[in-house]
């Protein structure tokens, strides 16, 4: 949801100062109603918007998986003049990052669609956020049992829904954690939590979207079929693409559909890991299985060696200019 006086001058109806002005003067209709009141919350995408009696026209929707590399803040803008993913994803349309990441993960998620951002980000609706974690250490199988049990986290229980160690390497061990919740900084608080700071922490999946072999800074649109798939995760029906968002417009939304007692329907099956993305760079992908590795040696012209870069060339993905 967006201010309404926004929303006019992103579609170049009139500068923010004009566009107040035409609200003010009721010359705004909102789904056919005169709306005259300063920051109205509209969503562009679903509801009509009249200037004078002229249809606005509707912003493209956009998914977008982007990379994070650490270092940028998750944030559209941010007072004090420090990177945010913005800088990395210039497109035309507004889109605004889904999640919580802060400013030392990785991996995100971009849209200017509030409906399937608002069901990504509610716990109700179950949507899986997994992530791979380099630990500080080792820690013993007790250890994660305890957090796979559940520990209460500033005075809030947090339970994941899958803790499995991935590999011990030279700096602790890679660990694979799944959680519904969105609370900020909620993973590395829970490790911290059991005695075992996260170093590293990438967000690898998001319900059935990988973020694959995308290189760090780098992003790129949904796939068709990615996006149908997101969709069914979410329980998002013709019917709601099609009328005005709700969902944001309650202060508790409901959940995804329950089955009745009575022989309700059943609810759509929660989508579950896919097979990762195919890589969209140019050469050789990664080989590493997990996310949290090191790039591959490749050999010199003098016949030793180095670290590969994994920002080579691509191809459909998007990078900063």
């Amino acid at each position: 949801m967006e201010r309404l006086q926004r929303v006019l001058a992103a579609a170049g109806i009139a500068s923010r100062r004009r566009a107040e002005e035409l609200i003010v003067e009721g010359r705004v209709r909102v789904d056919g109603k005169v709306v005259t009141e300063l920051g109205t919350q509209v969503d562009p995408m679903r509801q009509k918007i009249e200037v004078d009696g002229k249809i606005i026209p509707r912003p493209k929707l956009r998914y977008i998986l982007l990379n994070k590399p650490k270092g940028y803040i998750t944030t559209t803008s941010d007072e004090r003049g420090r990177d945010t993913v913005m800088d990395l994803v210039q497109v035309g349309e507004r889109v605004v990052p889904v999640g919580r990441l802060d400013r030392q993960t990785e991996g995100l998620l971009l849209t200017n669609d509030g409906l399937v951002a608002h069901r990504v980000m509610h716990p109700s609706y179950e949507i899986d956020k997994e992530d791979e974690a380099l630990l500080d250490g080792h820690p013993p199988a007790a250890a994660l049992e305890r957090l796979r049990r559940g520990i209460v986290v500033d005075g809030e229980r947090a339970q994941p829904e899958i803790v499995r160690p991935i590999k011990n390497v030279e700096d602790g061990t890679v660990v694979r954690i799944v959680i519904h919740e969105g609370r900020n900084r909620i993973v590395r608080r829970m490790f911290e939590e059991i005695g075992y700071p996260v170093l590293q922490l990438v967000r690898t999946r998001i319900g059935p979207l990988q973020l694959g072999d995308i290189p760090r800074g780098y992003w790129r649109e949904l796939r068709e079929g990615e996006l149908i798939q997101l969709r069914e995760a979410l329980h998002i029906t013709d019917e709601d693409m099609a009328a005005p968002q709700r969902d944001q417009r309650r202060s508790r939304p409901e959940g995804p559909p329950a089955s009745r007692a009575g022989g309700g329907t059943r609810p759509t099956p929660r989508a579950r890991c896919t097979p990762p993305i195919e890589s969209t760079c140019r050469g050789r992908a990664r080989a590493a299985p997990s996310a949290l590795g090191r790039p591959p040696r490749t050999r010199t012209a003098g016949g030793g060696s180095r670290r590969r870069s994994i920002h080579g060339p691509t191809a459909a993905l998007g990078r900063r200019p």
